[in-house]
């Protein structure tokens, strides 16, 4: 899920799980997020879709911890 400096997934396999998270969030917070180009989004827009992921994210991590 990590990304490197090149701004590539650590892990490429995970790729398809995370756009479908991302797209599923954007849907969620009524971001009107397509594929291609989102530069009529403001910022607000995208940080609060990144946000989301971050916190789904690490309520993942956190289930996972606990078994």
């Amino acid at each position: 899920m990590a990304r490197n400096s090149s701004n590539r997934l650590v892990v490429p396999e995970a790729q398809q799980a995370m756009d479908t998270m991302k797209y599923e969030i954007a849907r969620e917070q009524n971001v009107n997020l397509k594929q291609g180009y989102n530069g009529d989004l403001t910022s607000k827009e995208n940080g609060t879709v990144g946000g989301y992921m971050v916190k789904h994210m690490i309520e993942q991590y956190e289930r996972n911890m606990s078994k």
